[in-house]
């Protein structure tokens, strides 16, 4: 699996890196034995940055990956996880709260440190706190050593324009936003590069709409983008190729995207991505695929608070 380097961290991250929220059931019911071998299979393959959540499952997802991660030497991955987000509805940035959060998501991975620490989702409250009270919280907890490096995560862009704009960070995490049918991340780059800010992206598949599988119920795509997306869907099935591999191998092919998280609880899927990783990407039919979604180019949907984001 090739790696790149993520902004000034020294790090190096897998350009495909395993997303635990499988492991917290957010898309289906799991098979916990079967989910739990996907964290070994993920390692086997090169996927060796994980990401995860308190979030996830509650917690389940943080749980689980600590039991899988039992016996592996801590120096063969690397691990991140997030704060400040428990629920779909329960969110506390507060400064007690990244204390408690960072020692529970410790003990439930049964690690003595996290590489990296992202504030989740920060778009669902008010963001001067994230700046002012959440993040020098944090920091603070980095010169402990019990986090290497820290940063924000959530969807719209605006987010990130606004804590760079206020302070430092070592890394980034955005999702959706840089797949077949929305590049916008792509935009944020070259701030990102000059301020020596690390790169992740997740979710290549924007939450199977660039798949042939259903969409989760919670899925906010109008009809117009659920029918420009599978006639893209059927255009690629045509040409004998499956959407998903395509849209991994676009999410992964961008040098400025240091890595792409996904994830799953089927082993199978998990290794059939670190296959897809390693063919190359059918320019062609990425012209083709793209031409067809331009109608639906650059389409989100607003999350969190309405002044959170973009044109609002």
């Amino acid at each position: 699996m090739e790696k790149r380097p993520l902004g000034k961290t020294g790090l190096r991250l897998p350009v495909l890196s395993f997303g635990a929220s499988s492991l917290g059931a957010e898309f289906r019911d799991i098979d916990i034995p079967e989910a739990l071998s996907c964290v070994r299979v993920a390692l086997d393959h090169g996927l060796d940055f994980i990401d995860t959540s308190p979030f996830y499952g509650c917690g389940m997802s943080e749980v689980l990956l600590g039991r899988a991660l039992q016996g592996v030497p801590r120096d063969r991955y690397l691990l991140g996880s997030k704060l400040g987000r428990y629920s779909s509805k329960h969110f506390d940035f507060s400064a007690r709260r990244v204390v408690e959060s960072v020692d529970v998501s410790l003990q439930r991975l049964k690690v003595d440190y996290l590489d990296i620490c992202l504030c989740h989702d920060i778009e669902f409250v008010e963001m001067s706190q994230i700046v002012d009270e959440t993040l020098p919280a944090l920091k603070k907890i980095q010169a402990q050593g019990k986090v290497r490096f820290v940063g924000i995560s959530g969807y719209p862009m605006k987010i990130f324009r606004y804590v760079l704009g206020h302070t430092d960070l070592d890394v980034v995490l955005s999702y959706n936003h840089y797949t077949l049918q929305n590049t916008m991340f792509s935009d944020l780059v070259p701030l990102l590069k000059k301020r020596e800010v690390g790169i992740m992206n997740a979710a290549p598949f924007s939450a199977r709409l660039l798949t042939n599988a259903p969409l989760p119920i919670w899925h906010k795509a109008t009809e117009q983008v659920r029918a420009v997306a599978r006639r893209a869907a059927e255009h690629c099935t045509a040409c004998g190729v499956d959407i998903a591999q395509l849209a991994l191998q676009y999410s992964i092919a961008n040098p400025d995207m240091t890595t792409c998280i996904t994830g799953s609880a089927n082993p199978g899927r998990v290794a059939q991505w670190a296959a897809w990783a390693a063919e190359p990407l059918n320019e062609q039919l990425v012209a083709e695929v793209q031409a067809i979604l331009d109608p639906i180019h650059n389409w989100f949907y607003i999350e969190g608070r309405p002044e959170n984001n973009d044109g609002l």
